[in-house]
């Protein structure tokens, strides 16, 4: 009797300890969290601070800090809604860490739920001590990717290395993976990247002639294994090469519906003689982000030269008004002022078929330039963002060019 009674009292003591250390709000700090994806935790840096009476949110990946205003606490609880998505993380507060899930909304409205934790303490990302001597991958890697289907795609990965630190991204011919951190201990190298969107993780080894080989999660459901070999003219598919208008098309244009539900037509009188910026994406999409934040401001410099953006977003609901509070918070988040219409579903193939007089759609985002004559003169699939380093600055110059280029032609015969 006296044995069980000891169990129990321990099981008591246990039990009251647990719930002591749930507090009401949530402390201040740096802290390591992770999402549990199947090949294992995915780490990121979470801070959480204290701005005006508000609780705010920071992820940081590498050199990006991305902050989260849209937080509420209740009852012991965070919820974080992230910046122009719906996905959201919501967790259990206790006194120095948090336990919850994050979840992604996916497909067809499908909630995607991963297990998440913080805890307090600016620990490393992966590994808590280095080796005196880590493999040397920093440089451009020509990457070639495996899906669990046997399709293999390549891949452009730019590594930079700072003792056992490694950040850098991996690019694709439909984006890049964003800011990627880890590190490098003896021969295995581990890369991870969390920002509200997609949350990646690299498992990779280094074999005994300096390759690369490994595999990597995308959320719960995408894995790849790869292969690399250093190389320093690695490059991409030619990325506007890749979707064109067909042989017979006409004129291209559409009509949707944009976030109040009135019909919008390319061929309205607003982008008559216009140069326009048809971009086709959605509010799920990373890249789209990436892109948007780009775009937004360049249209608010150039709109009165006679310059216009159209946003064509398909997202993961079929149903409007769904779809429509997705992009209308993806439009607030991010001060998008432009048109932005939704346009379907998030598939390529329903795209595709949204807009027929195109060869097809293989990636989001896709973005058309049309020049004052209403003529499709170049459609560029993908966006090298940011983490992409002096090809994103090369993107930006050209675009700024060739904007000005079209801008300078002859305006459209009345």
């Amino acid at each position: 009797m006296q044995r069980v009674m000891r169990v129990l009292l321990v099981l008591l003591i246990a039990v009251t300890a647990s719930c002591s250390s749930r507090v009401q709000q949530p402390v201040a700090g740096v802290y390591r969290a992770t999402v549990k994806l199947p090949g294992g935790d995915a780490p990121f840096k979470l801070e959480i601070a204290q701005e005006n009476g508000a609780v705010i949110l920071y992820l940081s990946n590498g050199s990006e800090r991305t902050r989260v205003p849209n937080v509420t606490v209740q009852d012991g609880e965070l919820r974080a809604v992230f910046p122009g998505y719906e996905n959201f993380l919501r967790a259990e507060l206790h006194r120095d860490k948090l336990v919850g899930n994050v979840t992604l909304i996916k497909t067809g409205g499908v909630e995607q739920v991963i297990p998440f934790a913080a805890k307090l303490g600016d620990a490393a990302r992966f590994f808590d001590t280095a080796a005196a001597d880590n493999a040397d991958v920093a440089g451009r890697w020509d990457v070639s990717f495996t899906d669990d289907a046997g399709k293999t795609t390549k891949g452009v990965a730019l590594l930079e290395q700072e003792h056992d630190r490694i950040t850098g991204t991996v690019m694709t011919p439909t984006g890049d993976h964003r800011y990627l951190e880890g590190q490098v201990r003896d021969d295995e190298l581990l890369l991870s990247t969390f920002a509200g969107g997609l949350p990646y993780l690299y498992k990779i080894k280094v074999d005994q002639k300096g390759a690369l080989q490994g595999e990597y999660w995308q959320g719960l459901k995408s894995h790849e294994k790869l292969t690399a070999v250093r190389n320093a003219d690695a490059t991409l598919e030619d990325p506007e090469a890749m979707t064109r208008m067909k042989a017979d098309a006409g004129r291209f244009d559409f009509t949707f519906r944009d976030v109040d539900g009135q019909p919008v037509s390319l061929s309205d009188e607003r982008y008559r003689g216009k140069v326009v910026v048809v971009s086709l994406g959605g509010s799920w999409c990373p890249n789209c982000h990436d892109e948007t934040m780009f775009l937004a401001p360049f249209y608010r410099e150039y709109r009165d030269k006679g310059f216009e953006v159209i946003a064509l977003m398909f997202e993961r609901h079929g149903e409007f008004d769904k779809a429509a509070a997705a992009a209308r918070h993806f439009r607030d988040d991010l001060g998008v002022e432009y048109a932005t219409l939704i346009a379907g579903i998030s598939d390529a193939d329903e795209a595709s078929k949204a807009l027929p007089t195109l060869s097809g759609i293989y990636g989001f985002p896709t973005t058309l330039f049309i020049d004052k004559q209403g003529k499709v003169r170049k459609i560029h699939t993908g966006f090298t963002g940011p983490a992409t380093g002096q090809h994103y600055d090369d993107y930006v110059r050209e675009f700024r060019s060739f904007i000005d280029e079209l801008l300078a032609e002859p305006a459209a015969a009345t």
